[in-house]
């Protein structure tokens, strides 16, 4: 840990292991957006069956679940935008450098949360 605190910036290999980390991310988030996606898209070709059989409940059920859906693909691209975002910050030699104190954000933070941009402590003196 002492180690980290000397570094001003990950090894080249080091940055490859979050790479490849986040790559997976990306990935597996980018197949989550494409259900989220393609669920929104089978939820507007039924809408227009609930639109003949009447406004019932369930309609507003529906609406309600279409909304949440709209909702998570959004948090979803939001996130893999993010995800991209460390990848520049790895091929700049950025990577894991704290924006608020310049100082290396523990490996622990990274693999847990691999697309921050602080230290817990920068995190919590925020407003």
């Amino acid at each position: 840990m002492n180690e980290e605190r000397t570094k001003t910036r990950y090894s080249d290999s080091e940055l490859g292991e979050f790479r490849e980390l986040i790559q997976e991310k990306i990935k597996l988030a980018r197949e989550e957006f494409i259900e989220l996606a393609s669920s929104l898209n089978s939820s507007n070709a039924n809408g227009d069956d609930a639109a003949i059989a009447g406004k019932t409940l369930e309609d507003g059920s529906a609406t309600y679940e279409k909304e949440q859906t709209n909702q998570l693909a959004a948090r979803q691209k939001k996130f893999i935008e993010q995800l991209e975002a460390a990848l520049l910050r790895i091929k700049n030699k950025t990577y894991g450098i704290c924006r608020s104190t310049g100082k290396l954000i523990p490996k622990e933070r990274l693999r847990a949360v691999p697309h921050t941009t602080q230290t817990m402590e920068a995190k919590l003196k925020q407003p």
